[in-house]
């Protein structure tokens, strides 16, 4: 059949948006992590003249054994969960499930070209993710995270962390894709139960 290249990108394309809708549309940001994705994407460009080129743009990919959940679940487990800084900036998460299920439709569906948000219809801002966190353990959410604390733990992976981006996966929408953990406590519920 005919040839896919499937590149894996982030929603760090569109850098720090504040309350911005974003779908695919959206011009990028300019701070590093988008500049980052702007060129790995155009690295992949060429590959057009001989195959269909979709980039998943990956958001906060929530797993059981891996990636960031665990590590934000940890101190929730501690009785010490809470938003990060004042925890009015978005989060854009998926589960993994919908993760493969979005690079199965990008692999299959002729209609799936150019970028591709792999989000959850529903981003969260951040306090809300802590209270659901909260919810889904019977644990308080209420410990806030300085903000300057977590600069200091994190580095330059903190601006990763603090950064707003609430991006829609408008194409994945409209090509009919069946998400299997469209809002964030039952995805949670998944994954933590």
């Amino acid at each position: 059949g005919p040839t896919v290249l499937l590149s894996a990108s982030a929603i760090g394309y569109y850098g720090d948006r504040g309350d911005e809708a974003l779908d695919e549309r959206a011009s990028p940001g300019r701070d590093f992590l988008a500049e980052l994705c702007v060129a790995w994407e155009e690295a992949a460009s060429p590959a057009a003249t001989r195959a269909r080129v979709v980039w998943l743009r990956t958001g906060l990919a929530l797993a059981r054994d891996g990636g960031a959940l665990p590590r934000m679940v940890r101190p929730f487990r501690l009785f010490a969960g809470g938003p990060l800084g004042d925890g009015r900036f978005w989060q854009s998460w998926i589960h993994l499930v919908d993760v493969v299920g979005l690079s199965l439709l990008a692999l299959e569906d002729a209609r799936a070209t150019g970028p591709l948000n792999a989000v959850a219809p529903e981003p969260v801002r951040n306090r809300d993710l802590a209270r659901a966190i909260g919810r889904v353990l019977s644990r308080p959410s209420v410990v806030p995270a300085p903000a300057a604390a977590i600069r200091l733990a994190l580095g330059e992976l903190a601006e990763v962390v603090l950064s707003s981006q609430r991006v829609l996966p408008a194409k994945a929408l409209a090509l009919g894709y069946p998400f299997r953990f469209p809002s964030l406590d039952g995805a949670l519920r998944d994954l933590l139960g």
